[in-house]
């Protein structure tokens, strides 16, 4: 089991930056397919990226592709989610996750482990 904590949201203009982190506790995160997920207000979960267990696979969603980059530090047990270029539309609940298997998804519902998210918030 792995316990999951995200940090680094904030409110940030539009056209900034901000890097969230993903702390990992129990078993180490490279045990896990990682991925990040977001939530706006009445909106469903919904996929922003996601990297493999060696770090060198990543996937994006086609709204931040480009925009965002995620890795991860296994000496630190963390996964980084840096985020440029924010847009209004950006704002939203962010959440890390970690999967149980080799393989990755952007199914939300796939996902094993959960952070309680972090705050982002891009004004216009």
């Amino acid at each position: 089991q792995v316990q999951l904590v995200e940090s680094g949201g904030g409110l940030v203009q539009a056209g900034g930056s901000l890097r969230l982190s993903c702390a990992a506790s129990g078993r180490t995160f490279s045990s896990y397919f990682m991925g990040w997920f977001r939530q706006a207000p009445g909106k469903e979960r919904e996929f922003v990226g996601c990297i493999n267990q060696s770090g060198r696979s990543t996937g994006y969603a086609d709204s931040v592709k480009g925009r965002f980059t995620i890795s991860g530090d296994s000496a630190q047990n963390t996964v980084y989610l840096q985020m440029n270029s924010l847009k209004p539309e950006d704002t939203a609940v962010y959440y890390c996750a970690a999967r149980a298997a080799l393989s990755g998804s952007r199914n939300y519902v796939e996902y094993h482990y959960w952070g309680q998210g972090t705050q982002v918030t891009v004004s216009s």
